[in-house]
């Protein structure tokens, strides 16, 4: 719905634009070139500008909403709104289209390629909004997006708390990148489900684990989660270690991560 109105098509190179003027032009083949004055002609690039609007308004008008915030304007007034805020007038308008038409179809052509490439980049930056949108929409990680473990930074802390309100598999994605100076003994992620009721003292049911590359190159982890219907708890380490002391060197980072509902059938 959000960006129906952005929908780009070669046939819009004689779409409503084309036809709303035909109409106003009719009689315009049958002047002579040397007859058609060339003063005062809306120049290209805001001929660019107003077409790409008019073309935007057209959509907008198929929106319920819109059609009917604008049901007690006719679509010439609609139109003629959208050429008056660039500037110009509709006869200024006719006047340009006329002379392209008959002294200059592969100029309007070039014109009506820039239209179609400016509404392709809109639609394009509207597509990754909404994947954006949906996908901050199903990631259920509570915490930040990037996490920092250096001697040099103030410590986040690794372990993470969730309570879920179904059962089912769940995905823990992220990326690490864990550097060569790191001093932690086989650094992985870990994490168990448990009852929200004894989260200290409950039966675990805990994941399988994954060992991390040391390299200093970012890899990409997918850690899947059992949340039976008891056990709507989740609690983890995004790292954990078996040489854990106060005076160990950590260097690693970890960023993109996203916790994901993937099937309601539990193992």
């Amino acid at each position: 719905m959000k960006k129906a109105f952005l929908k780009v098509n070669k046939a819009i190179r004689f779409s409503f634009v084309i036809i709303m003027f035909l109409s106003l032009i009719a009689g315009a083949c049958t002047e002579s070139r040397s007859k058609i004055d060339t003063k005062n002609l809306i120049p290209a690039k805001d001929l660019v500008a107003i077409l790409t609007d008019m073309h935007i308004t057209d959509g907008l008008l198929t929106l319920p909403a819109i059609n009917y915030w604008a049901s007690s304007l006719d679509s010439i007034t609609t139109y003629m709104q959208v050429i008056e805020k660039h500037g110009y007038t509709k006869d200024a308008l006719d006047k340009t289209m006329r002379y392209y038409f008959v002294n200059d179809p592969k100029g309007l052509n070039k014109i009506y390629d820039q239209v179609l490439g400016i509404l392709s980049e809109m639609e394009s930056r509207v597509d990754k909004q909404d994947l954006a949108e949906r996908t901050r929409s199903l990631n259920l990680w509570p915490g930040k997006e990037f996490y920092s473990f250096n001697d040099q930074e103030p410590a986040d802390s690794a372990r993470f708390d969730i309570t879920l309100s179904r059962a089912g598999i769940y995905t823990l994605s992220f990326t690490v990148t864990l550097f060569p100076d790191d001093q932690s003994i086989k650094p992985r992620p870990s994490a168990y489900s448990c009852s929200p009721d004894s989260i200290e003292t409950g039966k675990r049911l805990y994941t399988k684990s994954i060992p991390f590359l040391k390299d200093g190159r970012p890899h990409k982890y997918h850690l899947i989660i059992n949340v039976p219907e008891k056990s709507l708890h989740v609690r983890g380490w995004l790292i954990n270690i078996e040489n854990n002391k106060a005076s160990l060197e950590k260097h690693a980072r970890f960023e993109n991560i996203s916790l994901g509902f993937t099937s309601n059938v539990t193992i």
